[in-house]
């Protein structure tokens, strides 16, 4: 004899259906468009969504959710769930984490770039500077060595960037002043604008930036081997949101960072620098190489000062800086 539910049962088990299986969606603020510093962040959407069986989805937005100069104050808000943001954008806001911004630390690799920013990231003092905005660091975008394309006359020698307006944030900024140049800092959506109108004359860039936001399009020159740093561009999530998510969903969302990160660094060692150099070469830049005896000056004007002056900062405001300099310097020499 067939045994049929009754109304009433199956109302309770479509309830029960529905506990264990809500679906959830979360908001990801980035901007420009999709490129070499988001893959990692679409490898994440796409993972997180197989993993959950389309259950958890991230919708990524390039622009329509944030400025990304304001990304950092949506996601303390709740605006949304998930943002990238660079540190350089407002140094006062996550002072923590722009040790790793500092000129000459010697990084070598993009995966050397991700431990030293993964060890920053789970700091203690990194995660109560950055839960004042509600924000949790989920993984960082890592940026080889940065390097300047410009126009008008190359620069022959460091001494010849004496009066030249450079885009360039952060610790790199604070470098290009040690031989004369004038930094500002500017958004990456801003930079081509500037250029063309001759705001800089030089922008400070990884490769993937100078060509995704046309920087050499009009550019006649580019530093082979200055590398005066990078900056550190994290992804975050709003923490309340990440504390409710269900097991399930944030153990996907957790499990899915390291692979969204070795998806990012094959991407970015492959296809990006493979596009590199014939960019270059079929708009006739000249590449401009700099001395080892230049570079070694640039490094002990730039290096020591700015270091020293981090650490006086941020110890005056409250932050272990000295243990974080300590700590990143170590990785590096010890290889790690």
């Amino acid at each position: 004899m067939k045994k049929y539910l009754n109304r009433a049962a199956i109302a309770a088990l479509a309830t029960a259906c529905a506990t264990t299986a809500v679906a959830e969606e979360w908001n990801v603020s980035l901007w420009g468009s999709p490129r070499a510093f988001t893959a990692h962040v679409e490898k994440l959407a796409e993972l997180v969504s197989e993993k959950t069986g389309g259950e958890f989805t991230l919708n990524i937005s390039y622009g329509g959710l944030s400025n990304n100069r304001e990304n950092l104050d949506g996601i303390s808000i709740g605006a949304f769930e998930m943002a990238q943001f660079c540190a350089g954008y407002h140094r006062d806001k996550n002072p923590s984490i722009t040790v790793l911004e500092l000129p000459f630390l010697g990084v070598t690799s993009l995966e050397q770039e991700v431990a030293l920013s993964m060890a920053v990231y789970q700091h203690p003092a990194t995660v109560a500077d950055l839960g004042r905005w509600n924000a949790t660091l989920l993984m960082p975008s890592p940026l080889p060595q940065y390097n300047l394309a410009g126009s008008g006359d190359a620069p022959a020698t460091l001494a010849d960037f004496e009066g030249m307006s450079v885009r360039a944030t952060g610790g790199i900024g604070a470098a290009m002043q040690t031989v004369g140049a004038v930094p500002t800092s500017m958004s990456a959506t801003e930079v081509r604008q500037a250029m063309d109108s001759g705001v800089v004359q030089a922008v400070s860039f990884a490769p993937h930036a100078h060509m995704s936001f046309g920087t050499i399009k009009n550019a006649t020159w580019w530093t082979e081997n200055l590398n005066p740093g990078t900056v550190n561009c994290p992804v975050v999530v709003n923490t309340d949101a990440l504390d409710g998510l269900s097991d399930a969903h944030r153990d996907a969302l957790l499990g899915s960072v390291d692979e969204a990160l070795d998806h990012y660094i094959a991407n970015y060692n492959g296809a990006t620098m493979d596009a590199w150099g014939p960019a270059l070469e079929e708009r006739g830049i000249e590449r401009i190489s700099f001395s080892d005896d230049e570079l070694a000056a640039f490094e002990e004007a730039a290096a020591a000062p700015a270091a020293q002056a981090w650490i006086e900062q941020n110890t005056a405001a409250g932050l272990p800086a000295q243990e974080l300099y300590d700590m990143v310097t170590g990785m590096i020499a010890d290889g790690s």
